[in-house]
């Protein structure tokens, strides 16, 4: 099941309430908070590209850049073991742990996107 919207290059994740039977979504990636709902599924979709709309003239009108600002960094945090086995990867093929993880990421992104159900 995919339950998330793309639409200019933003992502929405994508719920349904079954109580008061509405689809709401949040867009993601962002610095800032834009929800949408909608009672159908083309209800829900015209929302999510009305936000990124507003949202992005919003943002022209202000001045300000859309997109959230990454830093390039972030910690992982996993088993001692599997972070062991990286290292010694890592060592192995002769390169740093960040490095490793920098390609292993790229690798997934490029080469199996599907498998994350990202488009």
């Amino acid at each position: 099941m995919k339950d998330t919207l793309e639409y200019k290059s933003y992502y929405a994740s994508v719920h349904f309430d079954a109580s008061d039977e509405i689809f709401h979504g949040k867009v993601l990636g962002i610095n800032d908070l834009i929800n949408f709902e909608g009672t159908s599924v083309k209800e829900l979709k015209k929302a999510f590209k009305e936000a990124v709309d507003d949202y992005l003239d919003t943002c022209q009108r202000l001045g300000k850049q859309p997109d959230k600002a990454y830093k390039g960094s972030f910690n992982v945090r996993i088993s001692a073991e599997l972070h062991k086995e990286a290292v010694q990867f890592a060592s192995i093929k002769n390169m740093t742990l960040n490095d490793f993880v920098k390609n292993a990421i790229a690798y997934v992104l490029t080469k199996a996107p599907e498998q994350f159900h990202m488009n």
